[in-house]
């Protein structure tokens, strides 16, 4: 594992020390650590919302949507089976 130093303002350095007060980190590069998986896992919903907006707008005009004719066709596809 590698070692990295960071600076943080005193504001920033009191939060850490708060979240280690909770019990919930076993030190600040744990919290660190979290921050960065937590921030990963944000940054791959975004990725995911944005190529589906992305693939709905390339999918062309938009068609009417009839709600009574969707739920005949899914209550025939899956209740009569």
């Amino acid at each position: 594992m590698a070692t990295m130093n960071i600076s943080l303002p005193d504001q920033m350095r009191e939060w850490v020390e708060a979240q280690l007060d909770t019990g919930k980190y076993a030190s600040s590069s744990d919290y660190v650590r979290d921050l960065i998986r937590q921030h990963q896992g944000h940054l791959e919903q975004v990725q995911l919302l944005q190529a589906a907006i992305t693939g709905g707008f390339e999918s062309g005009e938009p068609e009417d949507f009839n709600v009574g004719d969707f739920k005949k066709e899914m209550k025939a596809r899956y209740v009569a089976e």
